[in-house]
């Protein structure tokens, strides 16, 4: 019986800019994605049915066909049916380490972790592109999820630019543990509020949309001056989100105080992360925090930048 274990990391937006309104509803962003080796482990295994089962560790995470990686088995079923008929079916086992709605992509990257291992188990040899146009039909992270490291991504996150790869960068990232921030709230409320700044025209958008690969992150990125990098952070959705949820502005602050590299929510939070150039210093900073604040709902995480994405379990 085929089996795979696969290593699913987490991402944090460096930079997250909307530039306009798409057709299809979405919007136009330019954003540097980072990978963190705070991962789940996806467990697959051929089940000699036709039926794909999923199951998690996590009493928050459905376990049916509304899980994106349910969805992604079964895309991949629609897609290749000639090797679902050779194989059959799948128990996807998550064993989750992500926190939940916490804008780290961990729903997305459970998803690209199952089309790598279906892949693997279907004998198919696809391509890393042809892995990413699979997974842009499953939502905007997951084809960054499958290749993983530092990109720039555009259009509504599907579009990948990768750039040099970071190290030595490690992150501090807290979550308020029963405190969720809708992402479909945050862009309707950020374009109520700031609608009047989107870009109308292509040529706009894609003026804006090149003005990241020349800015201050990307520059920082290139000389790898990790002082740079904290100052350059930058999250258009902060605008919106720290205003209506006060804890997230007060986890920000005391980040802050703490004389971190930078501070940032990470996309549509509400987890805030901090960027240190050592582990000794990530977990003083941790602490101070922690002493800070003082709530027994507040989880920590401590991670390093890592240059991959999905990768099979030694």
């Amino acid at each position: 019986m085929r089996s795979y274990t696969l290593i699913a990391p987490a991402k944090i937006n460096l930079y997250l800019e909307i530039l306009g309104d798409r057709p299809d509803g979405y919007h136009e962003l330019a954003m540097v994605m980072q990978t963190i080796d705070l991962a789940d482990r996806i467990h697959l295994r051929s089940n000699g049915t036709d039926v794909i089962r999923i199951h998690c560790n996590h009493p928050g995470v459905p376990q049916d066909k509304t899980n994106l990686a349910y969805r992604a088995a079964v895309l991949m079923t629609k897609q290749f049916p000639n090797a679902f008929a050779q194989y059959g079916g799948v128990e996807i086992e998550i064993d989750k380490h992500i926190p939940i709605a916490a804008g780290l992509a961990g729903g997305s990257t459970d998803a690209a972790s199952v089309l790598v291992g279906l892949d693997l188990m279907w004998n198919l040899g696809l391509t890393q592109s042809e892995l990413q146009e699979l997974a842009a039909q499953l939502g905007s992270d997951v084809p960054f999820c499958v290749t993983g490291g530092t990109a720039i991504a555009t259009g509504r996150g599907e579009k990948l630019a990768p750039l040099p790869d970071l190290d030595k960068i490690y992150v501090i990232l807290a979550k308020y543990r029963h405190l969720e921030v809708s992402t479909a709230w945050a862009y309707s409320t950020y374009r109520k509020q700031f609608g009047n700044t989107y870009a109308c025209d292509t040529q706009s958008i894609e003026a804006r949309s090149a003005k990241v690969n020349s800015g201050c992150l990307v520059s920082a990125i290139a000389h790898k001056d990790n002082a740079k990098i904290g100052e350059c952070l930058y999250n258009d959705l902060e605008k919106v989100v720290l205003p209506t949820y006060p804890q997230v502005l007060q986890l920000r602050e005391a980040f802050q105080r703490t004389g971190v590299l930078g501070t940032m929510m990470s996309g549509s939070g509400p987890t805030v992360f901090a960027l240190s150039e050592s582990l000794d210093r990530a977990n003083q900073i941790k602490k101070e925090v922690a002493n800070a604040i003082s709530d027994p709902d507040l989880d920590f995480w401590i991670a390093q930048f890592t240059p991959s994405g999905i990768g099979v379990a030694n």
